[in-house]
């Protein structure tokens, strides 16, 4: 099984660094290329081509290791984006700027996946889940931002520092800060169907938060500032009661049926606001979370889709979400930036990037799929999905620039 285990990690990660340096070649980031491997090496492709090598090389039997990597990866990744996590800056015509498309950029996504929902509910919600569960989880679904790879698309575009950058990055923060606010709520209704009532997991997360902020937060600031060099980085101690600190967050957060990530999340957030800090702890984490473990959450991912999704009224329903996840977002995004003052080619360029999903969708996907919120049809539909609202942010982006960019210069020259 050892043996077996490390040659699907080869597999996993040569495929991830193929897909990555292919589409780096299209303007691409490298982690759409790593979710590219991961539906690749599931049923949709190499089980469909090579069914027989595909069993061999994945049987049933050895996906829980993968399944508990993935889940430590899940798990520092999200801690890295709770530490990440900052208010929103700025004058206030900026913060009032960011909290409306904030605002839209979530609520309409949110209102178009509950109106979908009726119609998804009878093919694709697990048997003997409420309808009210599942609509809600597909509405939060609609609503997430990648904030990781749409800093990601900014900095690779050298757009970071530009009013339609930092009002989006400002956007997904509010975004990213909802969501997951959201699916905790989601999931503590959820609940209920899977063991704990809905009063015993809501009772649990208030009991998270309340010693992540009130007992572990001072205690933590106390550990950090006599465990930091003077720039900032912690001491070999200090990481390792960083460590225990996250990995009890995260086992608390499992054991009342909300997931680990959660419980990883709140840890992250309870930090302080030290920006030398968060350097030193992704330097030490991002390499082993991003490099080894997240081509396994995106590996073991596409090992959960299922070709039938496909067939028949799946291509539908695929259309479906894909026209409601984009105009969600795209119309969220545009007219509040609009609305704010912003020029047209700004307010697209921010439409386009909130629409890009990439890792956290398939984090929020993930969860769901584990929680029992959605079955293997919808999870692959809505990995599909997630694949083209980010591939398409950088194409837009230069579509965007090119055009409008001609347009101002042509009305330039004819009011001369």
């Amino acid at each position: 099984m050892t043996t077996l285990l490390l040659l699907q990690l080869a597999v996993i990660l040569v495929a991830a660094r193929a897909c990555g340096w292919v589409l780096k070649y299209f303007g691409q980031p490298p982690v759409i290329g790593e979710m590219t491997a991961g539906l690749l090496l599931g049923p949709v492709v190499f089980g469909a081509m090579l069914p027989d090598l595909h069993a061999a090389l994945f049987p049933a039997a050895s996906l829980p290791p993968l399944s508990a990597l993935a889940t430590v990866g899940l798990v520092l990744f999200m801690f890295i984006i709770g530490a990440e996590l900052r208010s929103v800056e700025g004058t206030r015509a900026q913060v009032r700027a960011a909290s409306l498309v904030g605002v839209l950029g979530i609520s309409l996504p949110l209102a178009l996946g509950l109106a979908i929902s009726p119609w998804l509910y009878p093919r694709f919600a697990p048997e003997g889940l409420g309808f009210w569960p599942f609509a809600l989880f597909i509405a939060a679904a609609m609503s997430v931002t990648a904030f990781p790879v749409l800093a990601r698309i900014l900095k690779d575009r050298n757009l970071t520092q530009t009013r339609a950058g930092r009002l989006a990055l400002s956007a997904a923060i509010i975004d990213d800060g909802f969501v997951w606010i959201f699916l905790a709520l989601v999931l503590t209704i959820g609940g209920a169907h899977r063991g704990p009532g809905v009063g015993m997991v809501a009772a649990g997360a208030v009991v998270l938060v309340a010693v992540a902020f009130l007992v572990l937060k001072p205690l933590y600031a106390w550990i950090l500032k006599r465990g930091c060099d003077a720039d900032g980085a912690p001491t070999r101690g200090t990481l390792i009661a960083i460590l225990i600190g996250l990995v009890c967050c995260a086992a608390f957060a499992e054991a009342i049926s909300l997931h680990a990530v959660f419980g990883a999340f709140v840890f992250g957030v309870c930090l302080p606001r030290d920006n030398r800090l968060l350097h030193h702890l992704a330097k030490a984490f991002e390499p082993v979370s991003m490099l080894l473990l997240m081509p396994i959450v995106f590996a073991l991912a596409g090992l959960n889709t299922t070709s039938e999704a496909f067939v028949g009224a799946g291509l539908g329903a695929f259309g479906l979400i894909l026209l409601v996840a984009i105009a969600g977002k795209m119309l969220g995004g545009t007219i509040g930036a609009r609305l704010s003052g912003y020029d047209w080619r700004d307010s697209l360029s921010v439409g386009s990037l909130i629409n890009a999903r990439g890792l956290m969708e398939l984090v929020v996907l993930k969860i769901g799929l584990d929680a029992g919120l959605i079955g293997q049809e919808l999870f692959t539909l809505m990995f599909g999905m997630t694949l083209v609202t980010t591939v398409m942010t950088s194409p837009l982006l230069s579509l965007w620039n090119r055009r409008l960019a001609g347009a101002d210069a042509l009305e330039h020259e004819r009011a001369r």
